[in-house]
C-alpha cells in the first residue's frame, strides 16, 4: 500500500457487471478524440493528464458520484438511521451540543423585583430620608418603604415593597440635613426589573434543535438547570491504514511520517465527534476485518486503501463484513476515490483517500455532512465570494482549493495538490470550482474551514 503523499487516486471494482448503458458508453469513449483532463500541480500551472492509476477500472468515471449528491447522500444516510437517545448532561458539557428537548424556564426571570442599578431606592415624592442600612444583593426580603423614604440599593438586590423607583447613584445628591434629592426627572418603576419581566415559570426558552452556545449555557442555568437534555455528541474511531508511515523523527528508507494520524482526530472534534480510538493498523486485511466488525463507534474512518491497488483492502473487507456502498468515489479533485459505506445499521464508515489534501476533502464532502446530520446541528448557510484569480477546473469534477478571505474576495492558494497540506495549514476556506474552472471575480461557494470561524478554543471540545 502507498503511503499519505503518494497513493493513487483511484477507485476500482471489477468490470464484470457492467451493464449495457456503460458498456455502451464505454465503446463510444473509445472512440472519441483523446480530452483534455489537465489539473493543476499544486503551483498553479498546469500539468498533464494522468494516466490511469494501477487497477482503475473504466467504469470507475461513471459511477463516481457528483459532489453536491455525495454530499447530500452522506447527510441522508445519517437522518436513514435509528433516532439517538437524547441524554443528559451537565451544563459544563453541553457547549456545542444540540438540544434534545425545548429548554423551558424552570423559574420566573427575574424570580424578584430587583435593582437594575446601584443608587437609591425611594417611595413616594423626594425629598426622601434615607436609612442608615442599605441593601445588598442576596439578602433576604427588606423591610418595606414609607412614603418620604430611602434607602441604599445595590444592582440586583431585593427591592423593598412599596418602592416607587430606583434612583441611580449619578441622579442623587444629599443635602446638609442628610435628605436625598434627584437631579432629574424620575419616572414610576424606573430602573426596577419587575418578576417575570424576562420570562414566567413554564415558558419555552429555546425549541429543540438549538446549537448550545455559552450564551445558551448561561440563560439555562439563569432559568435553573444544572443539566440539559441533549443529542450525544457522534462517536468516531480513526483507522490509519499503510506500513509505511513513521510516528516521529524524518522520514527514511521509503518510510514517511504520517500526516492524517496527527490531523484527523481533532479535526474530527472540531467537526462535532468525540474520537474514541485512534488504531494504527498497516497493511494487515485481517487486522482492518477485526477493527471494523469490533467497532462501536456511529463512524469509523480509514485513511488510504480505497483504490484497488494489492493492499488496497477497504472494498474487499466492506463487501466481507456485508456493508452497504453508499458512495463509491466522487467527482471532486483531490479526493475521487473517497467512499462512504454503512456497515451496521447505526454505523457508517468513511473511507478517506490517503493523500493528505484528499482526505481534507473527504472529511468536508463525507464526514461533516454525516456528522453534523448525526449531532443535529443544522447545515451552515451557502454563501459566495468572488475569486480574486482565475483558478483552472478539471473538465468533469469539482475542485476544492484552499483560499484566504481578503475583504470580499477569496483568494485562492497555491500548494493545492493532493499530497499538499502547506496551502490548507494557511487557509480560511475551501473554494468549490465547478468542472471548467472559474474566471477571475467570479463567486465561488466556500466551505469554512471550523476553527476560521468559531475559534479553536469553541470547536475542540
Amino acid at each position: 500500500m502507498t503511503a499519505p503523499g503518494t497513493r493513487a487516486e483511484a477507485s476500482a471494482e471489477d468490470t464484470d457487471d457492467l451493464d449495457v448503458e456503460e458498456a455502451l458508453a464505454l465503446v463510444r469513449d473509445a472512440h472519441r478524440e483523446p480530452r483534455d483532463d489537465s489539473t493543476d500541480d499544486g503551483a498553479g500551472q498546469a500539468s498533464a493528464p494522468a494516466a490511469p492509476s494501477p487497477g482503475e477500472r473504466p467504469a470507475d468515471r461513471h459511477r463516481a458520484t457528483p459532489w453536491p449528491q455525495a454530499r447530500e447522500a452522506a447527510a441522508r444516510a445519517a437522518r436513514s438511521r435509528a433516532r439517538r437517545a437524547p441524554v443528559s448532561v451537565a451544563l459544563g458539557d453541553a457547549l456545542g451540543l444540540a438540544l434534545a428537548a425545548p429548554l423551558d424556564a424552570l423559574t420566573d426571570l427575574p424570580s424578584f423585583d430587583t435593582s437594575a442599578m446601584d443608587g437609591w431606592a425611594v417611595a413616594g415624592p423626594g425629598p426622601w430620608q434615607v436609612r442608615e442600612e442599605g441593601v445588598l444583593a442576596g439578602h433576604a426580603q427588606p423591610e418595606p418603604l414609607t412614603d418620604g423614604e430611602a434607602v441604599r440599593i445595590a444592582t440586583g438586590a431585593r427591592i423593598p415593597a412599596d418602592t416607587t423607583a430606583v434612583l441611580r447613584t449619578e441622579h442623587g445628591r444629599i443635602d446638609a440635613q442628610g435628605r436625598l434629592h434627584t437631579t432629574c426627572e424620575m419616572l414610576h418603576g424606573q430602573d426596577i426589573r419587575p418578576r417575570g419581566q424576562e420570562c414566567r415559570n413554564g415558558d419555552q426558552l429555546l425549541p429543540v434543535g438549538t446549537l448550545v452556545t455559552p450564551a445558551v449555557l448561561g440563560l439555562a442555568a439563569a432559568a435553573g438547570y444544572d443539566t440539559v437534555t441533549v443529542v450525544p455528541r457522534p462517536r468516531a474511531e480513526v483507522l490509519v491504514l499503510g506500513d509505511e508511515l513513521l510516528t516521529e523523527g524524518l522520514s527514511h528508507d521509503g518510510l514517511i511520517r504520517d500526516a492524517l494520524g496527527p490531523m484527523l482526530p481533532p479535526w474530527l472534534r472540531a467537526l462535532g465527534a468525540d474520537v474514541i480510538a485512534v488504531r494504527r493498523i498497516g497493511d494487515d486485511a485481517k487486522a482492518l476485518q477485526k477493527a471494523v466488525t469490533r467497532s462501536a463507534a456511529d463512524l469509523i474512518i480509514t485513511t488510504g486503501g480505497t483504490a484497488a491497488g494489492p493492499v488496497d483492502h477497504v472494498h474487499p473487507i466492506l463487501e466481507r463484513v456485508g456493508a452497504e456502498l453508499l458512495v463509491d468515489g466522487v467527482k471532486v479533485r483531490p479526493g475521487h476515490p473517497m467512499l462512504l459505506a454503512r456497515t451496521k445499521d447505526h454505523q457508517h464508515l468513511v473511507g478517506l483517500p490517503g493523500n493528505p489534501l484528499a482526505a481534507v476533502s473527504g472529511l468536508l464532502t463525507l464526514a461533516e455532512p454525516l456528522l453534523r446530520t448525526l449531532a443535529a446541528h443544522p447545515a451552515p448557510e451557502r454563501y459566495t465570494l468572488p475569486l480574486r484569480e482565475a483558478v483552472h477546473g478539471h473538465p468533469h469534477d469539482t475542485r476544492l482549493i484552499p483560499v484566504v478571505l481578503r475583504g470580499d474576495h477569496a483568494m485562492p492558494l497555491h500548494y493545492n495538490g493532493p499530497a499538499m497540506l502547506r496551502g490548507v495549514a494557511a487557509a480560511d476556506a475551501l473554494a468549490v470550482v465547478p468542472p471548467g474552472g472559474a474566471r477571475q471575480g467570479e463567486e465561488a461557494e466556500l466551505l469554512d474551514l471550523p476553527w476560521a470561524t468559531a475559534g479553536i478554543g469553541v470547536c475542540f471540545t
